[in-house]
């Protein structure tokens, strides 16, 4: 709700709807965390700065709560800012030299004791959704260069507790997004990536409780850094009952050469606080996300299809054709073309780079097939990986340097490609170039954005003196760069973000990206587990979920038509499926599922979402989606394996107001909120991979 000053103890309070976060200067300049939770009355309720307990071997600075976390004097805990100066020197001591309050952001600078080095920690509030994003900015304002070494976005510090539980994201290419839980012992628990983009093992999210939170009930302090590189989460505890979380750049590899007069800004890191569980710590970030991060986020996301999995990279324009005609048919919004289109690209191993249209596959080239497809009433999208290249390509033959890689070393390829370098200028204008002339020669709406493979042999040869190890995080500024000036030129394109599923999935690339594609295994029984996950940390809106195949690849199960559709339609619907393999049956059951995904698209997109019944517990899944304005709900029930005959157990519904009617659209049975809530919904869902859908709507007088 505003951001104050406490002036007679050098204290700030920023406060929102239902948290206080406090900060102050301390006896000796430095910056201390005060508190963080449920808003205070009165000022002098909030701890002093004084040090913690100085246990022997322990001094007062090594047990620190500073919000900066230099490495110096003698502070052992995670560095928030580690610097060496021109004169070997790595100590770094920052005291208070200034603040400033502009709405909602405040602005506190640091400047070291001795040496010209000024670092500026800023908060920015969202009142509504009790998230704080912070970020620093470290300016060299001597007359020699500074190495940075490590710099985090945020130190956040909780309350003092005898226990703590991580909650994170991890897994691998084909199960991204998976849910851990575990209890915090002494020591550090750090999830990362070190690959180069933001990686399927680990995602950049954190929740933190006392051990006793549930989905709906309990303390969760919760966040996550907007980065798509180099990155690591570090969460310490101590021995004395005390836990930091660090968020930032990885240190691994990393050198930042900062030189006089020059400033290094970090990525944002985000924190917030909830009394009301899990649940309602991800309701917070998805309408954070909605409303200040997610790119087009006013906008409903369109029903697309994507020809991948029906024409691989046999693609053309006559078979592109038949496939648009009977997207079109089921009701389809958008015709995306995948990987296949350019170059002499007729398999993984050679054309990326190569950015022009096939002519044996496209003879007339794109226009035809874009002109089919919007006469159609769909939009057409496209699929590019430009980041990439493959050796056998017209542009590595040419540019064979343009990759990172180490002088007179082995280049190691992954799925036969390498890795453009987009630290260097050059390479930078040929990836804007090349997308930049396909969105100017073409009526595309919309870019599918991939990248299939992680870093190796991170060398710039041609770097400048110092510079070679800023790769990690020049790549993803130059990304980000590129994608905002592409935006910026052609406002109506739409960008969806792919690194081989779900490989680059953070909040950094959120501001950019419209969409995610969640992972490439569109197995809807595995599904259920990543969406689950997914829905931890990111708005439903921008997870891309797809309707394939009867029998999977991933797993080989069959599943049905109305299991995958009912899958899918918890995010933004995808079909991906062979359509030449339905029949007229297939067909209408199909355009029936799409109608009755528009119907409720503002709902699931939009709404509230609510964990009902996890997936790892029963066999029995449940998820359910309410309106912003509370007059509707969706709710989605899985069941994959029926036992023993017993029947479905009971689910009990959220988020409805307890003394208003709703009424069942298709029985027609009318109960209060609370009656749903309480009672719950018991569903005849019986044998293998039965589902249902049920949506409820207000009964108005």
């Amino acid at each position: 709700m505003s951001i104050f000053t406490i002036p007679e103890r050098s204290a700030w309070v920023l406060r929102t709807k239902h948290a206080d976060y406090a900060i102050g200067v301390d006896e000796s300049g430095a910056l201390q965390h005060l508190y963080w939770g449920e808003p205070l009355n009165l000022l002098d309720e909030y701890p002093s700065t004084a040090g913690q307990h100085a246990w022997i071997w322990e001094p007062e600075e090594g047990n620190s709560r500073e919000e900066c976390m230099p490495w110096g004097k003698r502070s052992f805990a995670e560095p928030g800012l580690k610097v060496e100066f021109a004169d070997r020197a790595r100590d770094l001591v920052l005291t208070f030299d200034g603040a400033g309050i502009e709405g909602d952001t405040l602005r506190i600078v640091l400047k070291d004791v001795l040496k010209s080095l000024q670092v500026t920690v800023s908060y920015h509030i969202y009142d509504e959704f009790d998230v704080i994003e912070r970020s620093v900015e470290v300016t060299n304002i001597g007359e020699v260069p500074v190495n940075i070494e490590q710099v985090m976005s945020a130190i956040w510090h909780l309350p003092v507790y005898p226990s703590y539980r991580l909650t994170y994201l991890t897994g691998h290419w084909g199960a991204e997004t998976q849910l851990r839980r575990e209890m915090l012992q002494e020591g550090k628990k750090v999830i990362e990536a070190r690959r180069g983009i933001t990686g399927h093992n680990n995602n950049p999210f954190f929740a933190v409780d006392f051990g006793d939170t549930t989905e709906e009930y309990g303390l969760v302090y919760f966040g996550g850094l907007a980065f798509s590189g180099h990155w690591k989460i570090v969460t310490e505890r101590t021995p004395y009952q005390t836990l930091q979380i660090a968020a930032g750049i990885h240190d691994f590899d990393f050198r930042w050469l900062l030189e006089a007069g020059e400033t290094f800004v970090s990525p944002v890191s985000v924190g917030g606080f909830t009394t009301k569980g899990f649940g309602d710590a991800s309701r917070k970030l998805h309408g954070y996300q909605q409303k200040h991060v997610l790119r087009n986020s006013g906008q409903l996301r369109k029903v697309l299809y994507n020809s991948w999995e029906a024409t691989s990279f046999d693609v053309n324009e006559e078979n592109q054709k038949q496939l648009a005609e009977k997207a079109a048919r089921l009701g389809v919004e958008r015709f995306v073309v995948d990987d296949g289109w350019f170059g002499k690209r007729n398999d993984d191993k050679a054309g990326l780079g190569d950015w022009y249209v096939n002519k044996t596959k496209f003879p007339n080239g794109l226009q035809p097939l874009i002109d089919n497809v919007t006469s159609l009433g769909m939009d057409f999208g496209i699929w590019v990986e430009p980041e990439m290249v493959n050796p056998d390509s017209d542009l590595y033959r040419q540019h064979p340097d343009w990759v990172y890689h180490f002088t007179d070393r082995p280049r190691t390829e992954g799925r036969n490609q390498l890795v453009l370098n987009l630290a260097c200028e050059d390479v930078q204008a040929f990836v804007y170039n090349a997308v930049d002339e396909l969105l100017s020669t073409h009526a595309i709406s919309f870019i599918k954005w991939d990248m299939n493979r992680y870093f190796s042999e991170p060398g710039w040869p041609g770097a400048p003196d110092g510079r070679d190890r800023e790769i990690w995080v020049r790549h993803v500024n130059a990304l980000y760069d590129i994608w905002r000036r592409l935006q910026d030129k052609h406002p109506h394109v739409q960008f969806e973000s792919c690194a081989g599923g779900g490989g680059r999935v953070d909040m950094g690339i959120m501001r950019f990206a419209d969409q995610f594609w969640t992972s490439d295994n569109t197995d809807a029984l595995d599904r259920l587990r990543i969406q689950w996950g997914y829905s931890h940390a990111y708005t439903a809106k921008s997870m891309v979920c797809w309707v394939t195949e009867p029998v999977n690849y991933m797993n080989g199960r069959r599943i049905p038509l109305k299991f995958r559709f009912h899958c899918a339609m918890m995010g933004t619907l995808g079909i991906g499926m062979n359509l030449n393999h339905l029949n007229e049956q297939d067909m209408e059951e199909a355009a029936g599922y799409i109608a009755q995904y528009k119907a409720i698209r503002p709902i699931v997109q939009e709404g509230f979402c609510y964990r009902l019944s996890p997936p790892e517990q029963s066999d029995l899944t449940s998820m359910q989606y309410v309106g912003r304005d509370g007059q509707e709900a969706v709710v989605f029930v899985f069941r994959h394996a029926q036992q023993f005959g017993h029947p479905a157990l009971p689910v009990r519904l959220r988020g409805l107001e307890p003394f208003i009617p709703y009424r069942n659209e298709e029985t027609g049975e009318v109960r209060s909120g609370q009656g749903w809530m309480s009672r719950g919904i018991l569903l005849s869902l019986t044998g293998d991979y039965d589902s249902a859908m049920i949506r409820l709507v207000q009964v108005q007088d």
